[in-house]
């Protein structure tokens, strides 16, 4: 049986835990200097990371120093967001204009960028979408969501991250698992990084900071979300995105199929509140998924 590795890096330091992680993947083997790599962080709204809600930008700068050491140029950032202007003004609060003039490397508004609509083979639910001509014009993804809770999708990690490339965004709300996996299915980022310094829990938006101090990395997107849900205290496969990525073939969402390296993840653990369902019931679920996954990994 084919196994997914993940790297699980708890460093103080976020930027050399990124380069731990990237490291503990082989990154650079799945690198080449001839590829032009767009990096998908996570901005919905223009807030700073330490609210749990947007991607810390010492995570990114540590890819491109990575990308850049391997002889790669041809590096752009590209991020939508909530409205047509937050990623700008997310791009200038969290410093990514400036590392990006520094470093000589693009920064694109996804939402204002030209686009194209495309058909989506045997798709589950999103058959035709318009996705960002920044998609077009680079070989490699690579995806660099928040760690965190979502109110509708469970969790929004390296699939959902994805939804950045779209317009309207709202058009993927409706039977929104299966177009999570549909645009998964056709972006495959080539690598996902995880920055689980600070998480949010209750919602994408809400600004519940939860420290955890981590960086979750892997060439699966599936394996990457399966283990970034599993140390929120979810279930992987409760989250249907998650479970239909693997029963499709897209990567590995059951743990016990994923091989961590790093930092144990049982040690790693930290319960996230969610807000679709009480307190109370919210107890009995995180402990329920903890038992089994402490199960799953004695396997």
């Amino acid at each position: 049986m084919y196994k997914a590795t993940v790297a699980i890096i708890k460093d103080e330091n976020i930027y050399n835990a990124t380069l731990k992680a990237l490291n503990l993947i082989r990154a650079s083997k799945l690198l080449s200097d001839n590829d032009k790599v767009l990096i998908k962080p996570n901005y919905i709204l223009a807030k700073r990371p330490e609210t749990g809600i947007t991607t810390d930008p010492k995570v990114v700068e540590a890819i491109i120093d990575y990308l850049q050491q391997l002889g790669i140029d041809n590096i752009t950032i590209g991020e939508g967001g909530w409205s047509e202007s937050t990623a700008d003004d997310a791009f200038k609060l969290v410093g990514l204009t400036e590392i990006a003039n520094n470093k000589k490397i693009k920064l694109v508004n996804l939402n204002k960028d030209k686009r194209a609509e495309v058909d989506i083979p045997n798709a589950l639910a999103l058959k035709r979408v318009n996705v960002a001509k920044a998609f077009f014009e680079n070989n490699c993804i690579i995806s660099v969501p928040k760690l965190k809770v979502h109110g509708d999708a469970g969790v929004t990690l390296g699939m959902k991250n994805l939804m950045g490339f779209v317009l309207p965004k709202g058009n993927m709300h409706t039977h929104l698992h299966e177009k999570i996996v549909d645009l998964a299915r056709y972006i495959k980022p080539r690598i996902t990084v995880i920055d689980g310094y600070i998480g949010g829990e209750l919602s994408e938006i809400s600004g519940n900071p939860v420290k955890v101090g981590v960086i979750i990395a892997s060439n699966d997107i599936v394996a990457a979300d399966a283990v970034g849900a599993a140390v929120m205290g979810i279930d992987p496969l409760s989250i249907k995105h998650i479970k239909l990525a693997d029963e499709l073939g897209l990567g590995i969402g059951k743990l016990e199929n994923i091989e961590t390296v790093g930092e144990p993840l049982e040690s790693i653990m930290k319960p996230f509140r969610l807000s679709s369902i009480p307190v109370r019931a919210l107890r009995t679920v995180v402990s329920y998924s903890r038992e089994k996954v402490r199960g799953l990994l004695r396997r």
